[in-house]
């Protein structure tokens, strides 16, 4: 039997295959699960459910089914054994023998991703983050975007996508006109050099719209402006690119920080000469129809829809969020392959996405063209701790770079606390590590769909599931194989006996969920998965190290438990750069 990379799926697999061959009916789902670990490892459920409808005894067909298996040669019985317990369950545990293989087999970040590729098998997908608008300062709220695409990014890429990171800017609309009459007015001077441009565009825009909103005089001036853009003048033209070379210049700052890397930025902005043929092909199959001047699709099947149309044109002939969306995804699946794909926003477009693919799919059915997988994660508010979005003293959102800042100019002042003879430079090195992984890990800790409440003192914590808690739980395992003078990639399994205490063996079953947890992550793209499943195996370390002494007279004893300490190593800094967090030797 081979070592399998995902034993809770290969379990499902072999039962079915049992099931079928033996009068089960072809609907029949094993319902494999977590088992309790007095038991086993795996769990069958689905013997219960079939015995109900078929009105029959469920332990009796359980054993049936238990013994089949066996008798079948799916299992080898020296790797997993087969019991039947209670009302009708049938659990499958991992021997010491398969663990022990199993830790021999994957035994480092490449084994590790090359099994794991299956999961995508080189799917081609799209994954539209972070995408800011531009002529703005990233604030606090661009925080959940950027580090929730980026995990998602990375682990679709570890599990064999071909990934397309898509950076699809707001750089056009009719944000542009007010802030160009802004400008003309100020009659300011816009420098891409200067480190301040973008602060000082915002205001401008500030200033513009508050005048639109004062004197109507304005706010047809403002679209005087903004026509004059769409037309091509030369002056405003110039006027929009130089804006966004300024935008540009300081996200691709914020990006480096954060550890981003952006495959393609194509803003709103490229499909504006694009969205006639959404129009036309929408009209042609009947899916839009006019409305009170205005081109929309009514999405009658829905009930909440009924009464909202998806506006694709407006009533004065301009395009839309809805047009330009279109327009991208039939972009994203002629040009760029897409066979998936991923978009990051925050919770207020739900009703946005929903009807965007219900609409993509009439249309694609309609046309004959092949729709992708379409996937909305969206996310919740950061709160500050007065329950409202985290926000300034002043009142205005909480700058990006600042928060950075601070997070980072914390954690160097709990480095020093912890170390004060460290060297200026490491711990500078250590504190932007730790600073920046503590905000972002304290934003993926969290099931992305809620709320939470910011607490530095909470995720700069060097305890709890705490991105310092896990940093340190890495370092201090490179620490052990220093104190041993050993290398940690040495092949261990050669000399180590097969696994024997109780803290071996459950540190063992931990490292061997890891499929399971990529499995669960993958499947709902919640990187809090994955967050637990790193906590949990840190703290399954802290058992085994308090537990057994590593370094034993035994070498075959000594072998093993430098192999656990080696896999568990492995694994958390996988995890860790998964979530976009460097691992640190030291701390």
């Amino acid at each position: 039997m081979e070592i399998w990379f995902h034993p809770a799926k290969e379990i499902d697999s072999a039962v079915r295959r049992v099931a079928a061959k033996n009068g089960f009916d072809e609907s029949f789902d094993p319902q494999i699960r977590p088992a309790d670990p007095r038991f086993g490892d795996f769990q069958a459920n689905g013997v219960l459910p079939l015995a109900k409808a078929a009105k029959t005894n469920p332990r009796a067909l359980a054993q049936k089914l238990a013994d089949a298996i066996t008798s079948s040669g799916e299992f080898d019985t020296k790797l997993v054994e087969i019991s039947v317990a209670g009302a009708g369950f049938i659990n499958f545990k991992l021997t010491r023998h398969f663990l022990t293989l199993w830790l021999e087999k994957f035994s480092g970040e490449n084994e590790l991703k090359k099994a794991s590729s299956r999961f995508y098998n080189g799917k081609r997908v799209v994954i539209d983050y972070p995408s800011p608008n531009t002529a703005k300062q990233m604030h606090v709220g661009h925080l959940r975007p950027m580090v929730i695409g980026e995990a998602i990014k990375r682990l679709l890429k570890f599990c064999g996508a071909d990934i397309i990171c898509d950076n699809h800017i707001g750089d056009w609309g009719t944000n542009f006109g007010t802030l160009i009459h802004a400008i003309k007015i100020e009659g300011y001077v816009l420098d891409p050099k200067n480190e301040n441009a973008l602060e000082e565009l915002e205001q401008l825009y500030k200033k513009g719209s508050a005048l639109a909103k004062e004197d109507v005089k304005h706010a047809d001036a403002a679209r005087e402006e903004l026509v004059k853009l769409q037309n091509g003048d030369p002056e405003n033209v110039g006027l929009w690119n130089k804006i966004n070379a300024v935008s540009s210049d300081a996200f691709n700052k914020m990006y480096k920080r954060m550890g981003l890397s952006i495959d393609i930025t194509l803003g709103e902005s490229f499909y504006r000469d694009k969205v006639e043929r959404i129009y036309k092909e929408l009209t042609e199959t009947g899916i839009a129809e006019e409305s009170l001047g205005a081109l929309v699709v009514f999405l009658r099947e829905h009930e909440r829809f009924k009464k909202q149309p998806f506006i694709i044109r407006k009533s004065d002939g301009a395009s839309n969020y809805a047009s330009t969306d279109l327009a991208t995804l039939i972009y994203r699946v002629e040009q760029l392959g897409a066979q998936e794909i991923v978009y990051v926003t925050d919770g207020r477009q739900q009703d946005h996405f929903q009807q965007l693919f219900m609409t993509a799919k009439k249309w694609f059915d309609a046309k004959g063209y092949k729709l992708p997988e379409l996937r909305h994660v969206w996310f919740g508010t950061i709160l500050g701790e007065d329950g409202k979005a985290i926000k300034t003293k002043s009142g205005e959102p909480v700058r990006l770079r600042a928060l950075l800042d601070e997070a980072c100019a914390r954690a160097r002042a709990v480095v020093k606390e912890k170390n004060p003879d460290i060297p200026d430079a490491e711990a500078d090195k250590i504190a932007e590590t730790v600073g920046t992984a503590s905000l972002r890990y304290a934003d993926l800790a969290q099931n992305r769909t809620s709320d939470y409440t910011f607490s530095w003192d909470k995720l700069l914590a060097f305890d709890g599931n705490t991105a310092p808690y896990l940093l340190y739980a890495a370092a201090r395992i490179h620490s052990i194989f220093r104190k041993a003078g050993v290398d940690p990639n040495s092949d261990f399994s050669s000399q180590a006996s097969p696994l024997e205490t109780d803290a071996e063996i459950s540190l063992a079953r931990k490292l061997v969920a890891l499929p399971s947890v990529f499995e669960n992550t993958l499947n709902e793209l919640r990187p809090h998965f994955l967050c637990a499943y790193l906590y949990e195996l840190s703290g399954a370390f802290s058992s085994f190290y308090n537990a057994d002494k590593v370094l034993v007279e035994d070498a075959a004893a000594r072998a093993r438990r430098f192999m656990l300490c080696s896999r568990t190593m492995s694994v958390l800094e996988v995890g860790l750069r998964l979530l976009g967090i460097n691992p640190l030797e030291k701390m």
